[in-house]
């Protein structure tokens, strides 16, 4: 499918030769001309094609964090008013659990990227084809009230964006680590650092300046922008083909491999610990659905200016690159000294300081519901202390490839 002779694919009435040509070279099928690398071969320093992962993940988090961040007031404030919409105005409780259903599916469409790139294409036409799909879904967002059902738009949207960006998670860490071999292998701790910061420069920048679009020039733009970036990031990932290395898939075989005894008794041993990082990530991702509708009840003047409701959440990304330095090079180092602070100890500490976010954040909304206005510091206070938990529960799944490579 994703190739047009060795796959079978006809692009029907515009089949031409170069219309062949053109989409093999697109998704990474060599012909006589063009030869991509199978391996990383023994090269000292950074592989060049890095930068334009980096990149391409600094603008695809731009554009997904951006829709995310305004996708619950839009539902709630914006919807029923675009042209076309037949349906009653959607409120918070549904908004929440839509959102809460699109996320779902983003985090389980990644088991049929990894499939896909594992067994089937490989991570590179994976990224490529997946990222096409995730284009057209910010495209549908952006077309919403144009023309027909914006409802029906929404949830094409929505559907697309699901299948992309969670089509695309499992792989694109996994390419970065296929750019390295034995003589760089200790680079990759400094490029997933790099890798993590532009995740979360990307997230900043958007969660910031598209419920700003939403506030004073509608849904359009605040859908349309996130939709160029992931244009954006889509070229960006392209124009580096010939610099990546390209690991060819398994087969089916290794997807054997896989669920033969030992993969299965791998499998079951993690079992435990996904299921605690996942409660974390379920919770966690209440901040883009209920902690913003309670900030609208909120006093959100701080720092001189009065924060949009979907704009608080874009601390959690200062909050990251602040965190981690001092951890890692302050914390973790002290606390090291009088308790051996392995990685699963991170993760219950991290689950720990989680819940004392969420109480704070229970005490702030009997705070609202006795008739109070309490300030956004609060709020604030429970993104901190949250964010720390995401540092300690989520640091140690950086180090994954790089142990992988080290042969750890």
């Amino acid at each position: 499918m994703l190739a047009c002779k060795s796959a079978g694919w006809r692009p029907g009435f515009i089949e031409t030769p170069y219309t062949e040509k053109a989409w093999n070279h697109f998704v990474g099928v060599e012909d006589a001309g063009m030869s991509y690398r199978k391996s990383p071969g023994d090269i000292e320093g950074m592989p060049s094609g890095v930068g334009h992962i980096i990149g391409n993940e600094a603008a695809e988090r731009f554009s997904f964090y951006g829709m995310k961040a305004v996708l619950a007031v839009f539902m709630v404030q914006y919807l029923h008013h675009m042209g076309g919409a037949r349906g009653a105005r959607i409120s918070e409780v549904e908004a929440t659990e839509m959102v809460h259903l699109f996320n779902g599916a983003v985090y389980l469409t990644p088991l049929l990227g990894a499939l896909l790139a594992d067994a089937v294409v490989g991570k590179y036409r994976t990224i490529m084809v997946l990222s096409l799909v995730y284009c057209a879904g910010h495209a549908a967002l952006a077309a919403m009230g144009l023309t027909g059902d914006p409802y029906v738009w929404l949830m094409l949207g929505l559907g697309l964006i699901a299948l992309g960006s969670g089509g695309i998670k499992p792989c694109v860490s996994a390419h970065v680590g296929d750019q390295f071999g034995a003589s760089n292998a200790h680079l990759l701790p400094r490029v997933f650092n790099w890798f993590y910061f532009s995740i979360n420069i990307g997230a900043f920048v958007s969660m910031l300046l598209t419920p700003w679009l939403l506030e004073w020039y509608g849904p359009h733009w605040a859908f349309g922008v996130p939709g160029v970036l992931m244009a954006l990031a889509t070229w960006v990932f392209w124009a580096g083909r010939k610099r990546f290395v390209h690991v060819p898939a398994a087969g089916m075989g290794f997807v054997r491999e896989v669920f033969k005894g030992g993969g299965i008794r791998v499998m079951l041993k993690l079992l435990p610990l996904y299921v605690f990082v996942a409660m974390f990530w379920a919770l966690f991702d209440q901040t883009g659905s209920t902690w913003i509708f309670q900030s609208q009840d909120m006093d959100r003047q701080l720092l001189g200016f009065e924060w949009l409701p979907s704009q608080v959440q874009a601390l959690n990304s200062v909050f990251v690159l602040l965190f981690i330095p001092i951890f890692s090079h302050g914390l973790y180092p002290w606390m090291d000294r009088v308790w051996s602070l392995t990685p699963l100890r991170k993760i219950g500490i991290g689950l720990f300081v989680m819940t004392t976010s969420f109480v704070l954040v229970a005490e702030i909304q009997q705070w609202i519901d006795a008739g109070e206005r309490p300030n956004i510091s609060w709020q604030i206070l429970a993104f901190a202390l949250l964010t720390a938990a995401e540092v300690m529960v989520s640091s140690w799944l950086w180090n994954l490839p790089t142990r992988r490579r080290r042969g750890r």
